[in-house]
This record gives C-alpha cells, structure tokens and sequence, in this order.
C-alpha cells in the first residue's frame, strides 16, 4: 500500500496547484498531529514499590540415576509430574497461576520449551504463559530470579518455577557432514540430483556426535577440571573421599527421617511407583579408595564416588507475592531475598562460582558468614566444593582474584549440606537449583535460624549465590 501511494505521489505534476495544496496540507495536519499527540500520551504509571518474594512450596520427583526406572520416559513427562505434585502438594488453582518458567540443559529437540509442554500437560490453560531459560547448572537458578523479578516488579502474583534434565536419552546428533547432505537431499528437485548426492556419502558421515560434559571455549570435560582445580589448592584423594562419604551418610539419615519432605512420588508408566532417590548409596573408605580415576588417568583423583552422577529428575517451586500468597491463605514457607550471579574465567577457575557469589551476596544484604544458619551448596564433585571452602579461606585468593583485602572464611561444616548433596542426592542439571532453595527453606524450619544461602557453579565459570529467609512461624 505504501509504494503504490508512493508512485501515485511521484506521478503527479510538481507544479499542480492540487499538489502544492495537498503538501502544505499535510505538512499542517502532521504538525498538527505531533502537537495533538504530545499532548495526549498519558504517563504511564510506575510502581515504585517491590514486592516481597514468598516461596509458599517445592517439590521434586525422586531424582534417579540416568538409564534406570525412568528410562523409557521423556524429560517433559517429569517435568509435568513435578508441576502436577506441586498442584497436589499447594492446592493452587490453576488459573491462579500467571506465569511458568523452566531451566534445563540438553534439550529434546522434540520439546524445545520444555516449559510449555509440561504445563499443558498439567492441564494448564492454554493461556498460561510458560518459557524455558539455559545456565547449565544453575538453570533452575535462573528459572528462580526470572519468577522473582516478574513478581517483584509487580508483573505477576504467581510463578511457578522449576527445572528438569533427563540424561538417559540425550539428543546424539549426525556429523555436520552427514547433516549437509541430508538438508541437501531435501532440497534436491531431480533424482540425478538426490543421487550425486548419496554418492558422496563417506564411511565417516556415520560417525555420531555424541554430547558430553565439556567447555566449549577450552574443549575441556569438567571432571579435568575438578582434576586440575584439587592439584591446584592441594585437595588430596582421601579428602575427597570422606567428603563424599559424609555426603552420603547425611542424605541417607535424612531419608530414614523423613527429612526430605520435598521427593514426590511417581508413577512410572509399566513400572512401579518411585519414592526415593536411588543414589544415595553409603559406603566405606575402604570400597571407595579401590576405584580407579575417572579423567586423569593413572594419578587423577576424581573418581565415580566423589563425583555427582548423571541423573534424571525435575523440581518445582512455587512462588507468590506475600500479599497474594496470604489473601489466599497460605502460609509461605520462606522469603527469597538477595541474589547475585558471577562469571570467571572457564577454564582454571570453571568450577569456583560459589567462592565469587557467597561474599557478594553477603555484602549486597548486609550479612555476614555468621548470620547464616543453613548453607546449602551445589556439590558437582567433591574436589570442587572443598576447592571452593579452601579458596574462601584464603587471603592470597582474596587479594589475587577477588579484589578483597582478606579471606571470605568458610562455613562451618556443621551448618554445611546436612541433609546431604548432589554427590548423593543426585544432581539434574536443570533441576537442582530449586532443590538447593527448598531445602533450605526446611531446613530453617526444622533447625531455627533466620538466614540461608545456597550457592551453585556452572558450566562456562558461572555462579549463583541467594539468601532465603524463613518465614515467622
């Protein structure tokens, strides 16, 4: 429409008196239009006041080892059980729902928003909105603050957030020769075409792409990293061991205290119902020192005990204005207050988000160590969280690399991880995050104290730091 105008303008003789008099017109009549429209535009109403963040539930389904009793299952088919266990868990209506948003790290191609096929799988109206946000291991992190920020700036009441991984059917991809060919074949018109083609097809097209655990910049798997980061501040195997060995024995006492009020159950379709998690294995120092090095062979120190495994599993919270969350009659299980995230360098420091997030989230809100009393942090192996520990401790580290005149100091041990980890809890990458805030959020309540920070690190030499605060009882 604009062009043909265009051209009927530029036909008309410059000269014409109904020309001069159209221009002058509709110079006066935009003029007149612009001052019309100053005068108009009303100013959009600001609020100027946040709101408080309450975190009313969370829920997470058992988290499995990869390839066992979820195995023929689909990641949004989790996904949508821990949104349907937190309805079941809160008794939210779902229409009182504004907005879902999901983290996870390896997509099904099949359900790319993993977000919206969840919920519409709970039943959720087709009017919900629902997206799904990436940061490797803090996705669900991530998914958190998006649902806190849309709450707090007053776009939303209601949010429920999650994430969810599933390791045992990753998307293994054709090589990218094999993958020309084949767009190429359904381009081709003829079948001489579609033929030339298929002739130059070579035995190593067929070679897959599988996905691993590895940086992209540095082409490195993590567990070199953890590898590298244990020689770095001189963590020893033993050490290693016995962290992950307390890890265990922590999450397996409480499960038998019925501590993990957060694992839902599920039914696995053909299968049984799933009530617990199936990682949680305690051991001895004696069994876990006979294992062989996992990445750096012979003399690395990370092995299969001291190191997160691959897991299958989703987490769900749900996240409420305090004013709507009490108009409605619930009573919040805790407040989510400061967050921070941070970035470093991936490869020498891949693996010490927390050691960067936990002072800068202290100091944003006015803490100290000792005013938290729960600390809940993301335990990918266990040469990494003491890597963290011993760098926090450090007053060389603090002066080198984290611009402080001295050390950070570290969390007590017994206020550190005491319903057990990742390492034996399981860690699916999008998931764990909500786990972690939870957790934290039971564990004011079961132990008194008024603050807990829970810390994460990622892929790409991310982090994510945050303080929840218990709720008055």
């Amino acid at each position: 429409m604009a062009s043909m105008l265009s051209h009927a303008f530029r036909n008309i003789p410059i000269n014409s008196p109904w020309a001069v008099k159209l221009s002058t017109r509709s110079l006066s009549t935009t003029s007149d239009l612009r001052t019309a429209v100053q005068v108009k535009i009303p100013k959009a109403r600001v609020n100027q006041k946040l709101n408080n963040v309450v975190l009313v539930e969370g829920v997470r389904t058992p988290f499995l080892m990869s390839g066992t009793t979820y195995a023929n299952m689909m990641p949004h088919d989790l996904a949508r059980a821990s949104l349907q266990g937190l309805l079941r868990r809160t008794n939210i209506p779902k229409s009182a729902v504004d907005y879902i948003v999901y983290g996870t790290v390896i997509q099904e191609v099949k359900t790319s928003n993993i977000a919206r096929e969840a919920a519409l799988g709970a039943g959720f109206s087709d009017k919900t909105p629902s997206h799904t946000v990436t940061m490797a291991c803090i996705s669900s992190n991530q998914a958190m603050t998006t649902a806190f920020s849309l709450i707090a700036s007053g776009q939303c009441d209601t949010v429920v957030a999650g994430g969810v991984e599933f390791m045992s059917d990753v998307p293994i991809r054709h090589s990218r020769k094999m993958r020309k060919t084949l767009l190429s074949l359904n381009r081709a018109k003829t079948v001489g075409q579609r033929l030339s083609l298929i002739g130059k097809i070579r035995p190593d097209y067929f070679a897959p792409e599988l996905p691993a655990v590895a940086e992209f910049s540095s082409n490195e798997v993590m567990g070199h990293s953890a590898d590298r980061l244990a020689a770095a501040f001189g963590i020893s195997r033993v050490e290693q061991d016995e962290y992950a060995l307390r890890s265990h024995i922590l999450a397996k006492k409480a499960e038998t205290e019925g501590l993990l009020k957060d694992v839902i159950p599920l039914k696995v379709p053909g299968n049984q119902t799933v009530m617990k998690d199936n990682g949680i294995r305690p051991s001895s120092m004696e069994m876990m020192s006979k294992l062989k090095p996992a990445f750096v062979k012979p003399h690395g120190t990370i092995t299969a005990a001291n190191a997160s495994f691959l897991t299958d599993g989703a987490s769900a919270v749900l996240l409420m204005s305090e004013e709507k969350a009490l108009s409605m009659g619930y009573k919040p299980i805790a407040y989510l207050r400061d967050f921070v995230y941070v970035s470093q360098d991936p490869k020498d420091q891949l693996l010490l988000g927390p050691a960067y997030a936990i002072p800068k989230v202290l100091e944003k809100a006015g803490l100290s160590l000792d005013d938290i009393a729960a600390f809940e942090l993301h335990e990918a192996f266990a040469a990494q969280i003491l890597s963290n520990l011993k760098a926090m401790d450090s007053d060389w580290f603090a002066q080198n690399y984290m611009g402080r005149k001295s050390k950070v100091g570290v969390p007590p041990l017994d206020k550190l991880n005491c319903w057990g980890g990742s390492l034996s809890l399981g860690h699916p990458f999008g998931a764990t995050g909500c786990r972690l805030v939870t957790t934290a959020a039971h564990r004011l309540i079961k132990n008194g104290g008024q603050y807990a920070l829970v810390a994460a690190c990622a892929a790409g030499g991310q982090g994510h730091g945050m303080i929840v605060e218990t709720y008055p009882q």
